[in-house]
């Protein structure tokens, strides 16, 4: 916690995690496994904008998940390869991504997660992420599975829109046939018509009594995909009515993208949390599992 009260110029450093040590030498299984009974949470923009926003972000997450005993893996994407409009931001790409999240890693010593689209990529982002995230578009897409498999990485994946929670048995499978057991499965809302997704809570029980670990993705599974036209739409109000359901239903993780000014965030802003409601947000979310978990 010492570390996390330095100026500017010192490291600032998440007590949960050892960086170079089990998050490195590790899985992030066994490492988050001795933080407790918390729940962890992945957390951080849509898309990296700039190094200076993408720190300020991490700055703010890493002391506040340090206050209230929650394990962080800081998410960020180098590339949103799947916009709506060819004309979309998409990021910085992938080797200025890396760097940026290099830099958070070492600056404040939390895991990183980012997501990859092909294989081409998995070798060069695991020099850098802890956690490899698959998309939901791309979730039963074979060989990327087991390249990322194959990283000695942890993978979280991504539940596709269209898919059941037993689907979700055979990624596991192509997984494991690759040698990972590090592994995740994110549910984000299943497709309900044109524009919009719904969440089934059962999912969520069905996932674990099949053994996964469960994360739930509160702010994509308020989205209204293409829902504005040249871009997905979306109902952030949402997202912590969600959350607060799947904590109580049983997660392992919780998934939130946050902004300090959303409506201006070139991707995902409609569903994504002001960063100035994530303390509110979390101490609520934590009161929720003590009390399921007593």
């Amino acid at each position: 916690m010492t570390d996390l009260k330095c100026k500017s110029g010192s490291p600032l450093r998440h007590p949960s995690y050892s960086l170079g040590s089990s998050l490195v030498k590790k899985n992030l299984r066994s490492s988050l496994s001795k933080t407790g009974k918390s729940f962890f949470l992945i957390a951080g923009p849509c898309v990296m904008e700039s190094q200076a926003l993408t720190f300020s972000i991490a700055k703010h997450l890493v002391e506040l998940t340090a206050d209230l005993g929650i394990p962080l893996v800081f998410k960020a994407s180098f590339d949103k390869a799947n916009r709506t409009s060819g004309k979309s931001f998409r990021g910085p790409g992938l080797e200025q991504g890396l760097k940026i999240l290099a830099a958070v890693k070492k600056r404040f010593g939390c895991p990183v997660l980012t997501d990859i689209h092909d294989i081409a990529q998995v070798k060069t982002a695991a020099k850098v992420i802890d956690v490899l995230q698959i998309p939901a578009f791309l979730c039963r897409q074979t060989d990327l599975l087991l390249a990322a498999a194959k990283s000695g990485r942890a993978v979280n994946v991504k539940k596709g829109q269209f898919l059941a929670p037993d689907d979700v048995d055979q990624i596991a499978a192509k997984l494991r046939s690759a040698g990972c057991q590090d592994y995740y499965m994110t549910e984000r809302g299943t497709t309900f018509g044109y524009h919009n997704l719904v969440v089934d809570m059962r999912s969520l029980a069905l996932m674990r009594q099949a053994g996964h670990r469960v994360i739930f993705d509160a702010t994509h599974a308020v989205q209204q995909p293409g829902g504005q036209g040249t871009s997905t739409g979306g109902d952030r109000r949402m997202a912590p009515v969600l959350a607060r359901a799947a904590m109580a239903a049983g997660i392992d993780g919780l998934f939130l993208e946050t902004h300090p000014r959303p409506d201006q965030s070139p991707s995902d802003g409609p569903n994504m949390i002001p960063l100035a409601q994530m303390e509110d947000l979390l101490r609520t979310l934590k009161t929720i599992h003590e009390a399921v978990h007593s």
